[in-house]
């Protein structure tokens, strides 16, 4: 009787844990993996046999639409909390605070960790309230200095970090102790972005970036085998954003067109948020913008188009700018550095083609050989929650059934 009690209760432990996502001997290990800047078509010039090795074995999507602005870092964060950047703070990658009259720039590694920026609640939180370990090899957001927001373990970021290095680093953790490993693990990548600002993304340098980071793929795949996990493993790649072809002779000097002494200008290219001390002179400034209105918009916060989903937050500013796609916006100061506009640039409407990324994933989750159309990267953090078995946050803007349909059927 005493026997057939404790295995009761050895049973109702092993159900109880399962249901909470605290025993995760069933869940996948899963990769995410974010190739920056690697626009949606970059996968049709004959460079990269491992992505069409998964597009055989895996899922492909026709692309992934960012969130708005098409920039780095708010787009990273929505793909790993799910909501828009308006909601998860983080709405460009350089942003002023006027409650604070703190400044947020991707060069100030103390910003960058400070926790007050980041609103929504990523991936790596879900998953470690509820049991799973996590692990991040760079991925903005994943170095914030509340140490119960972070990954279980983590790398800080190192742009010059050999590539190789990094992925021999995700299977030193893979090879850990089975109840030290972790669940999910990001990975990350900037060549087709810097290689896409400086060059163009149709120049023969960011040809060479996509088959280097194609490379990447199959050294990942080698390394898997080799620790006899491939089968267990979900792929996941994602970009940020797209890129399109830009030039110094497609600019707009929005400072000069202002006029404005009590104007604070941030952000250059695609788009610019401006703050006014003098909120006497905003519908001054905003007329001035609105009369001279070519290769650019100017909004009121309150009337950015709804569907951008960015109409409210204090980041944005009293005024924003966004530029027509090619075009390139800034100040005085930014037009005598005009050099740096004749590559490529990213941030404009995300409706645009050109600035959608990619999505691609293999593995034991995934149905294989199936396409579907454009998925919009909020979903994504809905989707892994349903693969690690974890109940998502629910004041997230994605929907899992917006996107579970290229998870195999359970049998």
């Amino acid at each position: 009787m005493k026997t057939l009690l404790n295995r009761f209760i050895v049973i109702l432990i092993f159900i109880l844990l399962t249901a909470s996502g605290l025993y995760s001997q069933t869940t996948p290990y899963t990769i995410l993996i974010s190739f920056d800047g690697f626009r949606w078509d970059y996968t049709n010039r004959g460079l990269t046999p491992n992505f069409d090795y998964i597009e055989k074995h895996g899922v492909k999507a026709l692309s992934l639409k960012p969130s708005f602005p098409s920039i780095t870092f708010p787009n990273h964060i929505s793909i790993v909390t799910g909501m828009y950047p308006q909601n998860h703070g983080v709405i460009a990658n350089t942003m002023y605070d006027p409650v604070t009259d703190k400044l947020y720039s991707l060069r100030d590694t103390a910003e960058v960790r400070n926790a007050y920026w980041y609103k929504g609640e990523m991936i790596w939180e879900t998953a470690r309230r509820q049991g799973v370990i996590t692990a991040s090899y760079f991925w903005p957001g994943s170095e914030m200095n509340l140490e119960y927001r972070r990954p279980t373990y983590y790398e800080k970021y190192e742009h010059e970090r050999d590539y190789v290095e990094r992925i021999n680093g995700v299977i030193n953790w893979l090879k850990l102790p089975y109840n030290q490993q972790p669940k999910f693990i990001t990975l990350y990548y900037d060549l087709t972005d810097s290689e896409g600002h400086r060059y163009g993304p149709n120049s023969p340098e960011v040809n060479a970036a996509i088959a280097r980071l194609d490379s990447l793929i199959g050294f990942l795949f080698k390394k898997l085998d080799e620790i006899k996990l491939r089968d267990s493993v979900n792929l996941i790649i994602v970009s940020d954003h797209g890129m399109t072809e830009i030039s110094k002779d497609r600019y707009v000097n929005i400072e000069e067109i202002a006029n404005c002494n009590s104007c604070k200008f941030f952000n250059r290219g695609a788009v610019m948020n401006i703050f006014i001390n003098d909120k006497n002179e905003v519908d001054a400034v905003f007329n001035k913008l609105k009369r001279q209105e070519n290769h650019y918009k100017v909004y009121k916060p309150e009337n950015v188009p709804a569907h951008f989903h960015f109409n409210n937050n204090h980041l944005i500013g009293d005024l924003f700018v966004l530029s027509e796609p090619g075009w390139s916006v800034g100040t005085t100061k930014d037009k005598d550095r005009m050099n740096d506009y004749n590559g490529g640039n990213h941030g404009f409407d995300n409706s645009y083609i050109d600035m959608h990324g990619i999505f691609y994933a293999i593995g034991p989750s995934f149905k294989e050989n199936y396409k579907t159309g454009t998925i919009e990267n909020i979903n994504i953090y809905p989707l892994l929650c349903k693969i690690l078995n974890i109940i998502p946050k629910q004041n997230i803007d994605g929907k899992l059934e917006n996107i579970s349909f290229i998870l195999k059927e359970k049998e």
